[in-house]
């Protein structure tokens, strides 16, 4: 079944989506710092979600000193407000977004034999939960949705 999307956007990646990550987070009123750039360009390096610590560690093999994994996590931490980066939530893992700057609920399809997470963007799904959250005077402020299961690749 195909998505049914509302918005497009441009899709980056390597040095454009890390530039794109730069102009979006400074635009929001944050600076970019070396230490952001470093952890937004190891993040954005897996295409599969990663882990603070597996950010931590690489950094610390990179240079050659320990990265402490609550640094990391704070950077991620602003990284997810400012919508650089998504959380896979039940994985406690990041992914960077390819999109910086472009506001919308996160679906993710996330294969329990792989570690994939597909992140799908249907305005529909995101219309239907945020009109659920409001029928019980709930003010959803980030809807993320996971459907666990396998992917095509590992079926």
């Amino acid at each position: 079944m195909e998505s049914r999307k509302t918005h497009t956007h441009e899709e980056h990646e390597g040095e454009s989506l890390v530039e794109a990550a730069r102009a979006s987070l400074t635009a929001s009123g944050e600076q970019w710092t070396t230490m952001r750039e470093a952890v937004f360009t190891e993040l954005a390096r897996h295409e599969r979600p990663v882990s603070a610590y597996d950010i931590a560690d690489n950094l610390s093999a990179a240079r050659g000193k320990r990265v402490a994994p609550n640094s990391v996590y704070r950077i991620l931490d602003v990284f997810v407000a400012t919508n650089l980066a998504v959380r896979v939530e039940s994985a406690n893992a990041f992914l960077a977004n390819s999109h910086p700057g472009c506001q919308h609920d996160c679906i993710f399809l996330v294969c329990d034999e792989c570690g994939e997470a597909d992140h799908v963007d249907d305005e529909d799904v995101s219309r239907s939960v945020r009109s659920l959250a409001a029928t019980r005077r709930f003010k959803a402020e980030r809807p993320v949705l996971e459907i666990r299961g396998v992917c095509e690749s590992c079926a």
